[in-house]
């Protein structure tokens, strides 16, 4: 079963986009995700001028030899850009194979462990008001677990607050927009959100939070003994994890859980948090992490240490990617939650998508393979729009570290 073609499909339905097409003898087709939030057209280029090449003739079975030639093969390892190229790969790849056997994705990777995938939302406001009124609205649509983000007073369009309620891009112009933060404001409001919201909607749902990185490591551990009382799923990015050993300053001060992985590549970004139990919650993506080749054994090397899965599943993912996460969710077996931010209109309808929500829970659907397909006549209708996400500053200009 040779690889006869594979090409580089990159779409704008709202945001950008970047999917890897592959085909094998006999017509059969498989896709993977590329997408790099800001450096799309920089994966593009590394799988159109030197990943395709090496893919023509090769055994599309031969799914390990493939992920460890493409690894071990570039002498220059790791980071964002390859190790989505990678993964572009693989999941196309596992889709094929998928195909091929007649069976859902799970069922290749040994079946499902569970019913159903609980996932959360993304509940935001402009002040504390505004996001208890979106994190009521997520629970009335049957959500079970909510990221409760909101503005702070005094600080202007902070990131990871979004503008809008089921659908939002935070990339948002084409060269950077630079926002301003105000660490001490934030530690002194956040508290009083979810105490309000605890208040509001009492021990029952699962409430999250991300700080994205803004905190250094005993900043971040005053936020997760100051929210203890409120009982939280987790606090995600609490601190710049390339410093792992940070991670244990907050560890000896909370019992808050704590979530970090969405921008880590490998099993050696993680290896530390895991082992020596400085986190609950590994966020690690399908996209991000080469594949779900890689993924499957960060996850087994965390089961061993009950450290569980916590996917990230923003929009800069591209349906192709939700599709193969929640099949890998559905079959791990030390599954958290995974993220669920709602694709647009346009999105879902490029990415036409077997996977469905209900009651708090997607499920991944039975269609072999991984489930999504991507129109190509209707990509080609959305161009390429650069789209970058704002950086931070400090009040006095610094450059803040996160």
């Amino acid at each position: 079963m040779r690889i006869t073609s594979a090409r580089v499909i990159v779409t704008c339905p709202g945001r950008n986009f970047v999917t890897l097409k592959i085909e094998v003898e006999g017509g059969i087709t498989g896709i993977g995700d590329a997408t790099l939030n800001g450096r799309e057209l920089a994966v593009a280029s590394y799988l159109q001028d030197h990943v395709v090449p090496a893919l023509i003739g090769r055994d599309a079975r031969q799914i390990e030899d493939i992920w460890q030639y493409l690894y071990r093969g570039a002498y220059w390892r790791r980071g964002p850009v390859t190790m989505r190229a990678i993964a572009a790969v693989d999941v196309a790849l596992w889709d094929i194979k998928a195909k091929c056997a007649n069976m859902p994705l799970y069922d290749l990777l040994g079946g499902k462990s569970r019913d159903g995938v609980m996932v959360y939302g993304h509940a935001n406001g402009e002040d504390l008001d505004a996001t208890m009124e979106a994190v009521g609205d997520y629970l009335k649509l049957g959500y079970k677990a909510v990221r409760a983000q909101s503005g702070v007073p005094g600080v202007k369009l902070a990131y990871g607050v979004g503008r809008g309620k089921l659908h939002y891009e935070p990339a948002d112009a084409a060269l950077p927009t630079e926002t301003v933060w105000n660490t001490a404001s934030y530690l002194s409001y956040a508290p009083k959100l979810f105490a309000a919201l605890r208040e509001a909607f009492g021990p029952e749902p699962h409430l999250l939070h991300d700080v994205h990185h803004r905190l250094t490591p005993i900043e971040a551990a005053r936020l997760g003994k100051e929210l203890e009382p409120h009982h939280l799923f987790w606090i995600e990015d609490a601190t710049p994890a390339e410093n792992q050993e940070a991670f244990r300053l907050i560890r000896q001060h909370t019992t808050t859980p704590l979530a970090v992985g969405e921008v880590f590549n490998t099993i050696w970004d993680a290896k530390d948090l895991i082992q020596n139990q400085l986190i609950d919650f590994i966020r690690m993506t399908v996209v991000g992490s080469g594949g779900i080749t890689h993924l499957r054994r960060i996850a087994d090397f965390a089961a061993l240490y009950q450290v569980r899965t916590g996917c990230h599943g923003a929009t800069d993912l591209s349906p192709v990617t939700m599709g193969a996460a929640l099949h890998f969710d559905s079959w791990v077996p030390n599954f958290g939650i995974q993220e669920y931010m709602r694709h647009t209109a346009e999105t879902d309808a490029v990415f036409p998508h077997a996977y469905h929500f209900d009651a708090g829970l997607l499920h991944p659907g039975d269609a072999p393979g991984h489930g999504v397909d991507i129109d190509e006549a209707l990509a080609a209708q959305y161009p390429y729009r650069p789209a970058s996400l704002p950086v931070a500053r400090l009040e006095d200009g610094t450059m803040w570290n996160w």
